[in-house]
């Protein structure tokens, strides 16, 4: 499960606020490989130019020390470096401003780093064991152990960046708003978008109920992988919070297509 965070900023950056959300950086080169060899077709590169060559991007190390500085890029700061980074997997998020007011960001791009799961190098560390991974669980370490949790954080090499969106809810890979327990990220090598989908699985929070509906195919995500992998869009608030911090629900789903004659 995925939901919207809300996050506290700010327009400027304070003793308070000090961790900013970036835009797309201009320099960040994208590079379509099927026009170069037709067996890449799905294949996109992003780096940047330095020279005459194409070299990675900055991954999120080199950007928590600040290879983005000086680039205009910051959009806002937050107050939290965790939940920043939570925002990063998360994709879109509201953020509360000092006055009461809210704004809501989008994904806009990413450095093309691979995502790399932290729970997997903390069970790896001997940190956590595999049945305690959550989203609450890893927010608690993190916050509990500053210094590592920085270390760890930069392991996921991947960096998202984000755009100022104007909608009523977040918008997803299929350019629609999402909808809170109907829309559904899914892996684009096996389900494309917008196609109806059966859910047949369990509700995390209340484990007496079924969690059985029509969802669309509406988002993907770098984490999404394999052809029977399914992430619910729970909204925002506690309860969505809740939910999608702690869904790891086995299950299974019907893909329905329309009924073609010859």
């Amino acid at each position: 499960g995925y939901y919207e965070p809300e996050l506290r900023g700010s327009w400027s950056p304070t003793a308070k606020f000090k961790y900013p959300l970036f835009s797309v950086p201009k320099d960040l080169v994208s590079i379509d490989l099927k026009q170069f060899r037709p067996k890449y077709k799905k294949d996109v590169l992003l780096g940047r130019i330095k020279g005459k060559k194409l070299i990675p991007y900055y991954d999120r190390s080199d950007i928590q020390s600040g290879s983005l500085k000086g680039m205009g890029l910051e959009i806002l700061w937050v107050d939290d470096p965790v939940d920043a980074f939570f925002l990063h997997i998360q994709g879109s998020g509201r953020i509360l401003l000092p006055d009461g007011s809210h704004i809501r960001l989008g994904f806009a791009g990413r450095n093309g780093h691979s995502y790399t799961a932290i729970g997997r190098i903390l069970v790896g560390m001997g940190a956590m064991k595999l049945d305690a991974v959550s989203m609450p669980s890893l927010k608690k370490w993190l916050k509990e152990n500053p210094v590592a949790g920085r270390a760890v954080m930069n392991r996921n090499r991947s960096y998202i960046f984000f755009q100022v969106i104007q909608a009523d809810d977040p918008i997803g890979a299929q350019n629609v708003p999402l909808t809170a327990n109907r829309s559904l990220a899914v892996d684009t090598e096996f389900i494309p978008l917008g196609i109806p989908i059966w859910l047949d699985t369990q509700n995390p929070v209340e484990r007496s109920r079924k969690l059985q509906r029509l969802v669309v195919s509406q988002d993907r995500g770098s984490a999404i992988k394999g052809p029977i992998r399914g992430d619910v869009f729970w909204g925002h608030g506690k309860y969505a919070e809740k939910a999608a911090g702690i869904m790891r629900e086995r299950g299974r789903y019907f893909v329905l297509l329309p009924r073609y004659s010859m």
